[in-house]
């Protein structure tokens, strides 16, 4: 809050005529949780359909929640050290109705085009085309991307939640790329409207070739930012607050691409016991973060 307090101030003193590099909207309150790119909404008859055709598939959802409880407390259990639980595999066709596609040329910001597909061997592929050509509308001044993210974590009846990743300290990823180097991206969206762009990322770097190679991230070297731009005030990821995880391609080269996935998961290693991985720095007093 201190940092949108000190924007406003800056634009209370900006003179007439003076540029600004900020958003259009100088409130406190966003009231677009997607920043804009949201659509109209079908008509409510067309809704409660719909509703009502999700019906069973939230009430036998909402069974296996009971269950679950019933069974025990899965926060409780402690994972096993250098056993690798994992979270997303690629197997069933069923598997790809969990992750979503998106690319700048779905809001009409560019000409990018990706899929995410299953291949003959039960792996996931992400493969498209990212385009540097910068639509003519003069809105836009860079283009170019690609990106591909897990639904947002949720209870039975749409009910937002979490992943709980606080007994594992270790994201572990099994794919096969082309040489590019992708950008991993942990949401943790939260309940006010500052922190629905909350996102911790870092890199993945691909060998490219035939063989397959096993990344393993720490979760302390993921780094905080908003809206696309790394944070000045740094700050651990809240393992306890994991919404959603994604895979962008946004290296400014354009081309071709494909990364074929086999599985991502999450471990405990004993060894690493790093907290995070950033330094930071005070600041003079009076001095505002923006």
């Amino acid at each position: 809050m201190s940092s949108l307090l000190g924007r406003c101030i800056l634009l209370r003193q900006l003179k007439p005529g003076s540029v600004c590099i900020t958003a259009k909207r100088f409130t406190f309150h966003e009231y677009d949780n997607r920043g804009g790119y949201q659509g109209p909404l079908p008509p409510f008859k067309d809704r409660m359909r719909v509703g009502l055709a999700e019906l069973k598939k939230e009430v036998k959802l909402w069974c296996q929640e009971v269950k679950e409880t019933l069974e025990g407390d899965a926060i409780m259990i402690a994972a096993t050290p250098g056993q690798t639980d994992v979270a997303w595999r690629f197997r069933q066709p069923q598997s790809l109705d969990n992750w979503i596609t998106t690319c700048d040329s779905d809001h009409n910001e560019g000409f990018s085009h990706c899929s995410l597909e299953l291949n003959q061997y039960g792996n996931g592929v992400f493969s498209g085309r990212v385009d540097l050509k910068v639509p003519k509308s003069g809105k836009i001044t860079r283009a170019g991307y690609c990106n591909i993210k897990t639904k947002n974590a949720r209870k039975s009846f749409k009910r937002e939640s979490y992943l709980d990743w606080t007994s594992y300290n270790t994201l572990i990823m099994k794919v096969r790329g082309d040489g590019r180097t992708y950008l991993l991206n942990i949401a943790t969206r939260g309940v006010f409207d500052t922190m629905w762009n909350d996102m911790y990322n870092y890199q993945l770097y691909t060998r490219g070739g035939p063989y397959w190679q096993v990344a393993k991230i720490p979760f302390s070297k993921f780094f905080f930012s908003s809206k696309g731009r790394i944070q000045d005030e740094q700050c651990a990821l809240p393992l306890n607050r994991v919404t959603s995880f994604g895979i962008s391609v946004q290296d400014r080269h354009g081309g071709d691409f494909c990364l074929e996935i086999d599985y991502i998961g999450v471990e405990y290693d004993p060894k690493h016991v790093e907290e995070f991985a950033y330094e930071m720095y005070s600041l003079p007093s009076g001095i505002a973060r923006v």
